[in-house]
């Protein structure tokens, strides 16, 4: 699936070669560099005893071909032809030696089994950066010592944990029972002790922890411990349950009295526009238009245009703002959007539309223009006919719904990347988007896509800078948020590119950012964590959209899911910038003709956004050659 260096050198725009080579620098899993994975396997070699001869007679590093380590015995690959190792399966081989650290340079790594063998001695303690993005260990049937190291509990993607028939001693960190994705767990038959983990999941039963009789606690014998405390605690218990009883009866009625004013309320208002019925006398408030062709317009026309703002003319709302359609006399259709109050003084508030109004790119929902009225700030934008590219990806009545076919998909992928790379790298002042999601894509007749809310975040928080702060706890949509935000409360650019990301799966998957469809009953994960497991377990094949696959494009397809997986990279720093994912998809839409006159020049921050990816991607150009 990788480009080769022939075709990239024969290709006439540069930016193709400049995406073919990033190309070669990203794959599909949560890392870069093949190179590495190479390495990874060769240290493994070295550190074992390989009694029985399986590796000597199988790892043969003697080889050119692309891909040649994923033939290797026990070596699962996330693509037969590219050297990506996604699960190294080596178990009953009669290895010999301790916990293989070089296992750590197979960065794209989410399952490892080196079961029923003959390693012993510690664990590393620092086994969380040694397999960040595991989700399956199995270490049972060896002869381990020491202690379960803590910081295995930093492996928060791990479903599986098996520990057991080794010489483990000591108690188990209680820190395990922070891995909320966890549904197998065993340490059966070690010397262990003391209390067991608070698991969340009743499925991890006492056998998990057979023949170690130091354990208790559920769902062993209670701790001795609490039991002599049991007294105390159901005085206290008592005392705390009146008060929590008191306090559920609090809440009903705070429930069914803000049922009856939220009640009262749509009986007062029921065309939800009581707010615009109050400009009764502004009505003759110029609204500032941009465009020159509506240039004369005024409050009341707008008013008359979307009913006087009836819910019925709603066709949108988000976190910035509530959406309506509104239809001029002379035919002109306009989606008008009625901002969430502003933080903003109204001289603040000019000057960001000052600013907002001369953002032009074909990529973009265009700004017409604006209107301050009392304490409301309305924005006029051009319409867009076929609507969010969420609902026609996910739409309401899927059975007469039409299959949006790959071309349209892929043209939609690759100029949406379009206009947020111009606002990361080009547009002046850069712009960080901190909402993107397929409901902020708007798709013009001709299925163009345009990026809507642009700037906006600029408009509903105080501070903005490279590193924008979030206000009032406000992320964004779920499942399109980064996972670093929850953590550092900023906002990056890299932010932007995951939530991109998870774009690009919904586009590729046809599954919605959360509720995933194809997934089993139990998943209770979103569409990123969905795509993490089928990856750990060698089925990504699994979450094409069906409806694309075998009419001559599974390959584009596969690559579009590469670019994407590598998006949502856990860490941001390893996450690709927006010019390299425009250059990467443009390339894959190369034989389309997707190409336009206005391509995103050359940035000087295509790396990490802090003006050293210049040199990083040149540093990884000259490694390539």
């Amino acid at each position: 699936m990788a480009f080769s260096m022939h075709m990239l050198l024969n290709g006439r725009d540069p930016g193709i070669f400049i995406g073919g080579v990033l190309w070669l620098l990203l794959s599909c899993s949560f890392s870069f560099g093949v190179e590495s994975d190479i390495n990874c396997l060769k240290s493994i070699k070295a550190s074992l005893q390989d009694t029985l001869g399986y590796l000597n007679s199988s790892w043969d590093f003697n080889n050119n071909t692309e891909g040649f380590i994923c033939n290797f015995l026990g070596i699962e690959c996330w693509h037969p032809h590219e050297s990506k190792v996604l699960n190294i399966k080596l178990s009953d081989l009669g290895l010999k030696g301790s916990f293989p650290r070089g296992v750590a340079n197979c960065t794209s790594l989410t399952g490892l089994d080196l079961s029923s063998n003959q390693l012993n001695g510690l664990l590393p303690t620092n086994i969380d950066q040694i397999i960040t993005f595991i989700t399956s260990l199995d270490l049972s049937s060896n002869s381990f010592t020491g202690q379960i190291p803590m910081k295995l509990s930093n492996c928060s993607y791990l479903n599986v944990l098996k520990l057991d028939n080794n010489k483990f001693s000591g108690s188990i960190p209680p820190e395990l029972g922070q891995l909320s994705r966890i549904k197998t767990f065993s340490v059966a038959n070690n010397q262990l002790s003391g209390p067991v983990p608070n698991f969340n999941n009743t499925s991890i039963t006492a056998d998990s922890y057979a023949n170690n009789p130091g354990l208790c606690g559920k769902p062993l014998e209670v701790c001795r411990s609490a039991a002599k405390k049991s007294n105390s605690v159901v005085i206290v218990g008592a005392g705390v349950g009146g008060a929590t009883f008191a306090a559920l009866i609090v809440v009903i009625g705070l429930f069914f009295f803000m049922r009856r004013v939220s009640a009262r309320k749509k009986e007062e208002d029921p065309e939800g526009n009581k707010w615009a019925k109050s400009f009764k006398k502004t009505k003759g408030i110029k609204v500032s238009m941009f465009e020159k062709s509506i240039s004369k317009m005024k409050l009341g026309d707008l008013m008359k245009a979307s009913n006087n703002f009836h819910k019925d003319n709603i066709i949108g709302s988000g976190r910035t703002g509530t959406m309506y359609k509104a239809v001029l006399d002379d035919g002109t259709p306009l989606m008008v959007k009625r901002l969430q109050e502003s933080q903003h003084s109204e001289k603040e508030f000019l000057s960001e539309m000052a600013t907002l109004g001369n953002i032009e790119h074909r990529n973009l929902v265009p700004l017409l223009g604006f209107c301050v009225a009392k304490r409301e700030r309305l924005l006029v934008y051009k319409y867009m006919p076929n609507g969010t590219l969420h609902d026609q990806l996910h739409p309401m009545d899927a059975d007469g719904a039409k299959i949006m076919e790959w071309p349209t998909r892929l043209k939609i992928g690759i100029g949406a990347a379009r206009g947020l790379a111009w606002l990361h790298h080009n547009c002046n002042p850069r712009i960080i988007h901190r909402n993107i999601s397929s409901k902020c894509i708007l798709l013009d007749a001709d299925f163009e896509p345009k990026i809507s809310e642009f700037g906006l975040a600029r408009l509903m928080n105080p501070i903005d800078t490279h590193l924008s702060t979030f206000v009032n706890g406000e992320f964004g949509d779920l499942g399109y948020v980064a996972p670093e935000y929850a953590r550092t409360l900023l906002a990056t650019p890299k932010g932007d590119v995951y939530s991109f990301g998870t774009v690009l799966l919904e586009l590729v998957t046809g599954e919605r950012a959360t509720h995933i469809a194809k997934a089993p009953e139990d998943f209770k994960g979103n569409l990123v964590e969905w795509i993490m497991q089928l990856s750990s377990q060698s089925q990504l094949q699994d979450a094409l959209d069906k409806s694309l696959v075998g009419k001559g494009v599974n390959e584009e397809l596969f690559q579009f899911l590469k670019v994407a997986c590598n998006c949502v990279v856990l860490t941001p720093k390893e996450r690709p910038t927006m010019f390299e994912v425009y250059q990467l998809l443009r390339a894959i839409g190369e034989k389309y003709n997707f190409t336009v006159d206005d391509e995103i020049m050359m940035p000087t921050d295509i790396g990490d956004g802090d003006g050293r990816g210049e040199l990083i991607v040149a540093r990884e150009m000259k490694e390539m050659n």
